[in-house]
């Protein structure tokens, strides 16, 4: 089966066939930085670097441009209130968000454009769109016209006549339509400005991503993405703007991640609820919050709360054991046993490129690393050398690097208890030598009270977290 996406826009699943062959362009849109990044912002930045991650697995070259939206009212008002430059305010976020992607294992884009930076390209967009007569403008501002768009509200599935104005969208008399939106904004006192055509002022947020999208990717991207509540206004008036002037389809697919809320309610800065990632990210290695994207549907929400988190690290615990070595005097196992691993691990890599291929399905296709993993500890409990257990944990180390997992055992808070949990195995073992079974049992009871499950074979015992 050939790779299939999800199109918000056509809103049914399409097989995925790029503009030029064995090469993606795709884009996802930033973070406006005006605060620490949170969790909403990790969801989405790991949900696309998995889409990319599995892509360059298929064999694509990926041009990957995630943007930064680094002047925007809100980053004004902030700096405003600090008294400090907005640019210096916006790259002090920059840098920490860069951090935390790093922190989360997430590969860097290829660009990350910055408004700032590009304002000659929006300058010119902005300029070709009155020229085709798609915009207006009125005192220094400039608008796009929305009756000039036959097709808008086409990736909402919102009707013009009926529709309300967006979050970000102001209503001004000097429209020639309500909806009509911002390319431009007059400069006002206290803020940046630039030069333009139509006099100082600064661009509005849409114009920015159709202009970094076609200053680095061209006129046509394979992929542009981002979370849900940007498919009104953002991405129809990227749309709108964008196929405007080149009048050609903009994007083949549009992907859209669920939101991010915390149990019985939704996470917002109005709030004050908000999870930092580097709150997160103090407390957990970032492989907790990739599983945890992982075990789900990139398109459904996602609800933090403690329970949650603790069952995915037994899972991410899970998948630890899956590298262990051989245990100490492994004596292998019979030749007739390596076929059955090899099929293992060939039948593994075939379900997991299944499940990636409708619709990146990571949900299934880490029901097959699970599993994977529980043959792995089993070959070992039944006396599998290193050399042997490499059969499916190749397979095991493909398929987890695949997803961006590192599985790195002392970034977990607490491993350090492995060597303790070593400790009272071999104690344990010296017990049972010594027929000692109601305190051998003892240990391994209490162990198990603690998450710890132990497996004992004729060739010694191994242990792994329960699920």
């Amino acid at each position: 089966m050939s790779l299939r996406i999800y199109n918000t826009l056509s809103r049914k699943k399409e097989e995925f066939t790029t503009i030029e062959p064995g090469k993606v362009r795709m884009y996802v849109c930033g973070p406006t930085v005006y605060a620490d990044a949170h969790l909403g912002h990790a969801m989405s930045a790991l949900v696309f670097d998995i889409v990319r991650r599995y892509l360059e697995y298929k064999g694509y070259e990926v041009r990957y441009v995630m943007n930064f939206t680094d002047v925007d009212d809100n980053i004004i008002n902030k700096a405003n209130e600090l008294k400090v430059d907005p640019y210096n305010l916006a790259q002090h976020y920059i840098d920490g968000y860069k951090r935390n992607l790093e922190g989360l294992n997430i590969k860097p884009a290829t660009v990350h454009p910055r408004a700032t930076e590009d304002m000659p390209q929006i300058i010119k967009m902005i300029q070709d769109l009155i020229t085709n007569e798609s915009a207006y403008q009125v005192n220094g501002d400039v608008y796009f016209s929305v009756d000039n768009d036959a097709d808008y509200g086409k990736l909402s599935g919102r009707n013009l006549q009926t529709m309300n104005a967006g979050s970000r969208i102001q209503v001004d008399e000097r429209k020639a339509h309500p909806m009509d939106f911002a390319l431009w904004k007059s400069a006002k006192p206290g803020e940046p400005a630039w030069d333009s055509p139509w006099g100082p002022g600064r661009p509005g947020w849409h114009i920015e991503c159709s202009a970094m999208n076609m200053a680095h990717l061209g006129e046509q991207i394979d992929i542009h993405g981002g979370g849900n509540d940007l498919i009104f206004p953002h991405h129809e008036n990227e749309i709108a703007q964008t196929e405007s002037l080149t009048h050609k389809p903009f994007s083949r697919y549009w992907m859209h991640n669920g939101m991010f809320g915390l149990k019985d309610e939704k996470m917002s800065k109005s709030l004050g609820n908000m999870v930092t990632i580097d709150d997160f990210l103090a407390e957990h290695p970032g492989d907790i919050m990739r599983l945890w994207v992982l075990n789900g549907s990139y398109r459904s929400p996602l609800t933090y709360s403690e329970a949650v988190i603790e069952q995915t690290t037994q899972g991410y615990k899970r998948l630890l054991s899956a590298k262990k070595p051989a245990l100490p005097g492994a004596k292998g196992l019979p030749e007739s046993a390596l076929g059955a691993l090899a099929s293992a691990a060939e039948s593994a890599r075939n379900a997991f490129i299944e499940a990636m291929d409708d619709d990146f399905n990571t949900a299934s296709a880490m029901s097959t690393v699970y599993e994977l993993g529980k043959q792995i500890n089993q070959a070992r409990a039944d006396g599998a050398t290193d050399d042997q257990l490499k059969i499916v944990q190749s397979a095991f180390n493909e398929l987890t690097g695949t997803l961006g997992l590192q599985l790195e055992e002392e970034k977990l808070s607490g491993s350090n208890a492995d060597a303790f949990i070593d400790l009272l195995i071999s104690v344990r073992r010296e017990l049972r030598a010594e027929k000692n079974w109601a305190m051998s049992d003892k240990i391994r009871d209490e162990l198990k009270k603690l998450g710890v499950n132990l497996e004992d074979s004729k060739d010694g015992t191994s242990w792994n977290w329960d699920a």
